[in-house]
């Protein structure tokens, strides 16, 4: 495997490594099988019915996972990312419990699908072990980590813009959101490289060739298409950026947000109709919409998150009483909309992917 500084460069001859290890996503595993905090008492459906009073989630090994990750000093912003994943995660694992009871997942395909979700989240917030995995992540556009962008061909790309007089402090302060982006994409993409050579190391010394046999051709072609779409959107986001920095921003432009540029992207190659990519394109206002409201409420922690640091480092009772309670109501609202924005991406991306593959 390529070093980790190595792989951003490396994307394309690594695309076959993925899907050469691609049916290790649908191998079969106790999702709750680890023992104590983890073990399937702990997280049967009966057990998880309602959350206990100060708990955040109503699975044990959510509230566990919670807890741990509070006490990795993440951002307020990054700790209400986890958040809603793993309140996304927790909703996901509850619905295929139903399912398995109804006898609905007999091959394991959805148990095996939470298990590699659940892994990138551990991976995504150094929640395995691995601190190299985690990534910085800020909105904020400042000297200290602007030029930290992983890759020289980002780097130089960015250098270029904020140089070349063409771009408003305002269109920036968005470019560089989209260069945030598409550094996360990379980073999502490595995370899941990482996750799927562990499954190996894992599952060769356990497995037969004829323990594969049960899995569906159609489950693995939808892997195949997934990995295909991921790659494919980096490569466009790529394209774009260099765009974008040569010749700036179209005044014409219909949408600024970088996920949903992605998902117009790939809404227009989908085998959708006129009028379904018509109401595909209002609903992806709507949704650009619930990202700005999300961003302002992020930024506002942020701020909210200094000033009662500074508050508590003179130590006013009251004034760190009343910072405290903003600061609270802000954090639950940013938990709020985070969650509604990664459920409905969540669904406007199954939808496109769906679509996009009823045509292969």
């Amino acid at each position: 495997m390529a070093p980790r500084r190595n792989r951003v460069s490396t994307l394309p001859r690594l695309q076959l490594w993925v899907l050469l290890f691609l049916p290790l996503l649908l191998v079969p595993q106790p999702i709750a099988g680890h023992g104590g905090k983890y073990s399937r008492e702990k997280n049967e459906p009966e057990m998880v019915a309602k959350r206990e009073p100060g708990e955040e989630f109503r699975m044990e090994k959510m509230n566990q996972l919670w807890q741990k990750a509070q006490r990795l000093h993440l951002s307020p912003v990054k700790l209400a990312e986890l958040h809603s994943d793993l309140k996304i995660q927790e909703r996901d694992e509850l619905n295929w419990k139903k399912l398995k009871v109804e006898g609905l997942d007999k091959d394991g395909e959805k148990e095996a699908r939470l298990i590699h979700n659940l892994n990138v989240i551990l991976a995504r917030y150094g929640l395995d072990g691995r601190k190299d995995t985690q990534m910085v992540h800020s909105n904020a556009l400042n000297e200290d980590i602007q030029d930290e962008l992983g890759d020289p061909r980002l780097e130089k790309l960015w250098h270029k813009a904020k140089t070349s007089g063409k771009f408003s402090s305002e269109e920036l302060d968005k470019l560089w959101r989209e260069f945030l982006h598409h550094k996360e994409k990379i980073h999502e993409y490595n995370v899941l490289l990482d996750t799927l050579s562990r499954a190996e190391e894992g599952y060769e010394n356990l497995l037969n060739p004829s323990d594969m046999s049960h899995i569906k051709s159609e489950a693995l072609s939808s892997k195949h298409g997934e990995l295909k779409d991921r790659l494919r959107s980096i490569n466009q986001g790529l394209d774009r950026l260099r765009k974008v920095s040569h010749q700036g921003y179209n005044p014409t432009t219909e949408f600024e947000e970088p996920r949903v540029i992605d998902l117009w992207d790939l809404a227009q190659t989908a085998n959708f109709t006129e009028k379904e990519l018509e109401s595909f394109r209002e609903e992806l206002k709507h949704f650009e919409a619930k990202i700005e409201k999300h961003n302002h409420y992020q930024k506002q922690l942020e701020i909210s998150h200094q000033k009662l640091k500074h508050v508590e480092s003179i130590g006013d009772p009251e004034h760190i009483s009343r910072n405290k309670e903003k600061y609270v109501l802000l954090e639950e609202k940013t938990k709020e909309l985070g969650y509604k924005v990664k459920k409905h991406l969540q669904d406007l991306s199954s939808r496109v992917s769906r679509a996009r593959h009823n045509e292969l």
